[in-house]
């Protein structure tokens, strides 16, 4: 005799109620995305409109024809800017001033700003306030000058690396990382291991802190970059000029004088000379965008060092 077995029902799960949001929950977010698409725009467009310039005819630019795309392909801004012997000296000495200001700012930023998140260091309250009040008052540029000269700085690269090594607001956002974001608890159990401070800082913090040197490399890293007062007051060999200074001789250089003989040439010139304007913009801000995505992602972790304690 056979018995059959009823298959048993299958239960279904009820569907999962799909939870609305407030109506002002939603026209705060709708404000939002408003407001950074507006926001990207802003930013986005005229980024658009300089690399299609700089890849436009002169004529095209001058007479207001170009928009967001190229009139007239032409490459002859780039042409006359790298043509210069002198854009690959700055494109060196820019590399070498971003390269080693970034390490030498980055790692006497660590250097103070270590000891100053610790409680256990005496006075760091005083330094610090005095560390805030030179964000309040300096000694002005002809005394700084003048210390420039006096130890042997001026019209050396050292003048445009040491000077201004340490930003504070940058010890600011590090020792508010130290103190808030690093447990308590790995600087007491690398005591118990008999651990330095220096070896604490190598070992343990450091390989924690990421996003802080992200956040200062990249820092630091577009100020040497963009370095250009400096340089115009201490360098006067023009085998250091930085790519800032060096892109400035070039556009001045281009610009028409006046009382030139053939109008047609001094008009082209004139032509040209706003679309290098372009170039030199593209020229000088490429290296700096193609950094940025390499370390974003440490970057957008470390916007906000120290804001939240944990």
């Amino acid at each position: 005799m056979t018995t059959t077995l009823a298959s048993k029902p299958r239960r279904t799960r009820p569907a999962a109620a799909k939870v609305r949001e407030p109506l002002g929950d939603r026209m705060v977010l709708i404000v939002v995305k408003l407001m950074l698409a507006v926001t990207l725009a802003l930013v986005l467009l005229p980024l658009i409109y300089i690399v299609a310039s700089s890849l436009s005819s002169p004529a095209a630019v001058n007479s207001g024809r170009v928009r967001f795309w190229p009139v007239e392909f032409s490459l002859e801004a780039y042409q006359s800017v790298l043509s210069n012997s002198e854009i690959l000296q700055g494109y060196y000495n820019s590399l070498i001033y971003a390269v080693a200001g970034t390490l030498i700012s980055v790692t006497l930023t660590v250097a103070i700003a270590y000891p100053l998140s610790r409680k256990t260091f005496f006075g760091r309250n005083v330094l610090m306030t005095l560390l805030i009040f030179t964000m309040l008052f300096s000694g002005g540029l002809i005394p700084t000058y003048m210390v420039v000269q006096d130890i042997g700085l001026l019209d050396t690269r050292w003048a445009l690396l040491l000077p201004n090594a340490i930003g504070v607001w940058q010890v600011i956002i590090a020792r508010t990382f130290f103190a808030n974001s690093i447990p308590e608890e790995l600087y007491e159990a690398s005591m118990l291991d008999g651990a330095s401070g220096l070896r604490t800082l190598w070992s343990v913090v450091l390989p924690l802190s990421k996003p802080l040197l992200a956040v200062l490399a990249l820092m630091y890293t577009v100020f040497q970059w963009n370095t250009y007062f400096d340089a115009l007051v201490y360098l006067k060999d023009p085998d250091l000029f930085p790519l800032q200074i060096v892109l400035r001789n070039i556009l001045i250089l281009n610009t028409p004088r006046t009382g030139a003989v053939d109008l047609a040439q001094q008009m082209h010139q004139i032509q040209l000379a706003n679309v290098l304007r372009y170039a030199l913009i593209v020229v000088s801000s490429l290296p700096v965008l193609i950094m940025y995505p390499f370390i974003a992602r440490h970057f957008t972790k470390g916007a906000m060092v120290g804001a939240v304690k944990g």
